[in-house]
């Protein structure tokens, strides 16, 4: 088990953002809420406390048990955790009378402190929250503070314990990676060997120990998580991994057979599904974006189950698909665990009646403690190909969520010429790889055009391209003029039932990247 950073949420929104850093050190680190603590083993080296939106001073604010963790472990408390060691120390905490939100300068800097060596006077810290520590006990001492807050960062003497009341995480705090290497590496001790590559190893390992000669089902969808999630199963049970890829008729042109073959270039087992025209009777008049959602979830999970019945009965007796392989990420499993009401269990699968066999399965998540940038590491360290670790999200429902109203073959015809179109012409100017997410939108509305001598009355489409580090918040990209006027011409020009173009210029939030 490699060393651990272990680090206590008091539900701020920067909480991930900590544990990227801390990873992007090559150390390890656990992101767990303060009111479901984990077993703190021999492999802990170290806790950071998180920020939070609450206040030290409510009767509500989150509570936990600091002093038996620094009797064990350095500990570093971040905003909302500085102020709750300092005012269960004997401190003082108060209101803000001025305001301690953005950008701030420490004019003064304890180099002799380890917290702080290489931060530079005048280094740049990010500040948000609306109380402070107004006085320290006795044993505490200042290392750290700007023009308006006196204790921008204090340290407990003769302990590891220290506090900061801006965040280091952030871009804006210009030198916070440094900040959080001496904590991690300097003052906690760990070895920064937390890399792609010893990933891979030891999760190899860990898969061949844990499955044996079982057999794993999984789905594929092409995209980075179940790919590189199917690639590190192969590793560990080759041809005892089964996986299946259904085509609901939603995908990108030509995608089904091109992620096919892609997979069968990797020595994958997969069995590919055409169920489109399946899909397609299902969707038939249906509009309400939620209830499309609803009708491919449910067509889904039957196709899937009758896969999953075929690929058991080409089985040997006596042998028995045992495992549901799945691609969560990180995540997507500390987003399961409420702050208010955690649960220790993520998708868990039980053998409940009236569920389909393939719900009745164990869960193996071969990911499921790596953030997305992560998983695009180890799937170069297993060689996957880049065109693939380089794909755009894509929606589960697909274009289902990009043809507003109800869903048609010719809607969907329309739309994968156009999309096909818009995304070649990224990917030959540059741009794809520039960009978080792009796709064309077929919008339920018919304009007046001219082509030739003659009046038009056709659809309408959308093009949609954001910039995003993590999905949550997103900007849409400034494009050259004559990059989209060239895809505009083209669309037009080449797809029979389009005579406009539109480009989304629209933000997240108050917009969401995909319509519906």
């Amino acid at each position: 088990m490699p060393e651990k950073i272990i680090i206590l949420d008091f539900g701020s929104q920067y909480t991930q953002l900590i544990a990227r850093r801390v990873r992007e050190l090559n150390v390890y680190c656990e992101i767990h809420p303060y009111n479901h603590l984990p077993d703190f083993d021999e492999t802990v080296k170290g806790v950071i406390l998180s920020g939070s939106p609450y206040s030290v001073r409510q009767d509500d604010a989150p509570q936990v048990d600091f002093r038996a963790l620094q009797a064990r472990f350095p500990v570093l408390g971040v905003c909302y955790g500085a102020q709750y060691i300092a005012q269960h120390s004997g401190g003082e905490v108060i209101a803000s009378t001025i305001r301690e939100y953005g950008r701030a300068n420490l004019h003064f800097v304890d180099h002799g402190n380890p917290l702080l060596a290489d931060i530079p006077i005048d280094s740049q810290v990010w500040m948000s929250h609306g109380d402070t520590i107004s006085a320290i006990p006795e044993e505490f001492e200042v290392i750290a503070s700007t023009d308006k807050v006196k204790v921008a960062a204090y340290h407990i003497k003769g302990s590891q314990t220290y506090g900061i009341q801006f965040h280091p995480e952030v871009t804006h705090s210009t030198d916070g990676t440094t900040l959080l290497k001496n904590f991690v590496i300097d003052i906690c001790g760990c070895t920064p060997s937390w890399t792609a590559d010893a990933f891979v190893e030891t999760t190899v390992a860990a898969l061949k120990e844990k499955l044996g000669n079982d057999h794993v089902i999984m789905a594929l969808s092409g995209g980075v998580d179940s790919t590189v999630a199917a690639v590190l199963l192969h590793q560990a049970i080759g041809k005892n991994l089964h996986c299946i890829f259904v085509d609901h008729g939603l995908l990108r042109k030509n995608e089904y057979e091109q992620v096919l073959e892609s997979y069968q270039h990797m020595g994958l087992n997969i069995k590919g599904v055409n169920a489109k025209e399946r899909f397609y009777q299902k969707l038939a008049g249906v509009s309400e974006p939620e209830q499309k959602r609803k009708v491919i979830g449910a067509a889904f999970i039957d196709e899937f189950d009758e896969a999953a019945h075929a690929v058991q009965a080409e089985l040997p007796e006596g042998v028995e698909v045992k495992w549901l392989g799945q691609g969560t990420i990180y995540p997507d499993v500390i987003e399961s665990i409420s702050v208010k009401g955690p649960s220790a269990t993520i998708k868990s699968h039980h053998n409940v009646g009236g569920l389909p066999d393939f719900m009745k399965l164990k869960v193996v998540e071969p990911l499921n403690t790596l953030f997305k940038d992560e998983v695009r590491r180890v799937g170069k360290a297993l060689g996957v190909a880049p065109n693939i670790l380089g794909r755009h999200p894509f929606p589960g429902p697909g274009l289902a969520i990009r043809i507003l109203g109800e869903i048609t073959p010719e809607k969907v015809r329309i739309l994968q010429e156009a999309d096909d179109i818009y995304i070649r012409n990224l990917r030959e100017s540059g741009w794809y790889d520039q960009v978080w997410q792009a796709g064309a939108i077929f919008l339920p509305v018919q304009s007046v055009g001219v082509m030739g001598d003659e009046r038009t009355y056709e659809h309408v489409v959308a093009l949609r391209a954001v910039g995003s580090l993590d999905g949550m918040t997103a900007d849409w990209v400034h494009l050259p003029y004559d990059l989209l006027a060239k895809i505009s011409n083209e669309i037009i020009n080449h797809v029979k039932g389009i005579n406009r173009v539109v480009y989304d210029i629209s933000s997240k939030p108050p917009a969401t990247i995909e319509w519906e």
